[in-house]
């Protein structure tokens, strides 16, 4: 007990305490070991007693998504887990033991009676618990930030994947595709075509042109039946390869019948040849126009996200707020998948003076939120009208909703519904500043079962 007194006694926490209360602190206090590696405590556990480190080195670590962010080392005289024994939650972190580690357990009752009865003791807390709080607010928030960043990345490659995959097919098939339309061309120049034939089939190889990538509006059984036609039409006509022409020649719209009276007055060998010629026309503009659709779509991925950062334009921009929400939309696609997106946007909603990529970061955790609620089927709705000198953006799902007892803490730092490892706690706080006190506005929230509304209150003016 004379070794675990000397030592709180140099504790700042204890310092001021009279020397019989510290005794009788001592008498009740209890000595914890830890090995090496050892967890004192996991984040999402109880906080029922407060510990204060005589001997050893601890880390403290949240869970972050995928990965763990150290958020303290602690030594000697250093005090773990009061946090939660005051408020009275779950613990917030998780502490491991770095090095072999003697503790001294205090009960929340020795913690209460101490802070009662030492004006020191109080101060030295809050000033421990004040110095804690900014360190993990900073951290959490960079954190956040790189979590944030790590889901728009995800989500941008999910997005640019399939484009770019399009334009790479497409590119590997386009040099046989030309190939195969150049020797379709030769043959037909070979063979030759009455003037009225060759008339009707130049038409057709500029409809092929223009048609090319607008398949038409058909069912698969009726496709299936009028391929299985064209292919034994060309078959009849000496055709060895009509199993290949008969899906480019349907998408243009032809039948056997219409194919016949195109090559009306043809040699059998003359409409073949035609008929390929159509086809590889056909599927050669078809591969070029996936390309340039594959490579529009990744200019627009790109222009969205360039859009949603702001990049290369002021702190403060003209901010179309339609445009921000569409574009977090494009961004968070692979994540909303199986749950449908309404928009009800009020046609006569101005622009406004504002932090655009700040903004964007609101909609972000918003949206991401109302998706994880929702946890892949459902809808959200996003909303926006103006009344009087405000703009306001509604994003509402039909979840679960937010138990009437926690409402009024959601915007608290570090507070979280979610269970350790899926959230930092610190998503709506960031939206809370960026809202109120970055933008002079307004953030309220409603819920019950089946609806949950976030309204963002922006100003209209400067």
């Amino acid at each position: 007990m004379s070794e675990q007194y000397e030592t709180l006694k140099n504790v700042p926490l204890f310092s001021g305490l009279p020397e019989d209360d510290l005794r009788r602190l001592c008498e009740s206090a209890e000595d914890v070991r830890l090995a090496a590696g050892e967890q004192l405590f996991a984040e999402g556990s109880p906080g029922d007693r407060a510990y204060v480190i005589t001997d050893g080195t601890l880390e403290v670590v949240k869970t972050s998504g995928p990965r763990e962010v150290l958020l303290n080392v602690l030594s000697a005289g250093d005090v773990v887990g009061e946090m939660a024994l005051l408020e009275d939650n779950p613990r917030m972190a998780s502490v491991n033991a770095r090095t072999d580690a003697l503790l001294v357990a205090i009960t929340k009752e020795q913690l209460d009676e101490l802070l009662n009865t030492s004006l020191p003791a109080t101060r030295a807390m809050f000033d421990t618990i004040l110095g804690r709080w900014r360190s993990t607010e900073g951290m959490l928030r960079q954190g956040e930030k790189m979590a944030q960043l790590g889901t728009l990345t995800a989500g941008v490659a999910h997005e640019l994947n399939n484009p770019a995959a399009a334009v790479k097919r497409g590119a590997d098939q386009v040099g046989d595709a030309i190939e195969r339309c150049a020797a379709a061309e030769r043959a037909l120049a070979v063979i030759g075509l009455p003037p009225s034939i060759a008339e009707r089939i130049e038409a057709e190889i500029a409809h092929a042109r223009e048609a090319a990538g607008k398949p038409p509006d058909i069912d698969a059984l009726a496709r299936s039946d009028r391929e299985y036609e064209v292919e034994t039409w060309l078959t009849g006509l000496g055709a060895d390869d009509g199993w290949e022409l008969a899906p480019a020649l349907v998408d243009l719209g032809h039948d056997a019948a219409s194919l016949a009276e195109l090559t009306r007055e043809a040699e059998p060998a003359q409409a073949a040849a035609a008929a390929r010629r159509v086809g590889a026309t056909y599927a050669m503009h078809t591969l070029i126009a996936e390309i340039g659709q594959g490579a529009g779509r990744i200019s627009d991925i790109v222009k969205a996200l360039k859009s949603y950062a702001y990049l290369d334009q002021g702190p403060v921009q003209d901010v179309d707020l339609h445009e921000g929400l569409d574009n977090t939309l494009l961004i968070l696609r692979s994540k909303l998948k199986g749950i449908d997106v309404r928009r009800e946007y009020a046609p006569d909603l101005p622009r406004i003076q504002a932090y655009g990529s700040e903004l964007n970061q609101v909609w972000t955790n918003l949206i991401d939120n109302a998706a994880d609620a929702l946890d892949g089927r459902g809808t959200i709705t996003l909303r926006t009208r103006s009344e009087g000198d405000w703009a306001i953006v509604d994003v509402e799902d039909d979840g679960p909703g937010i138990p009437p007892e926690i409402q009024s803490r959601v915007f608290d730092a570090f507070f979280t519904t979610k269970p350790p490892g899926k959230g930092t706690g610190m998503g709506l706080d960031i939206t809370y500043n960026i809202v109120v006190y970055k933008h002079r506005g307004d953030i309220r929230l409603e819920s019950e079962p089946g609806m949950t509304r976030f309204s963002v209150w922006l100003p209209l003016g400067p």
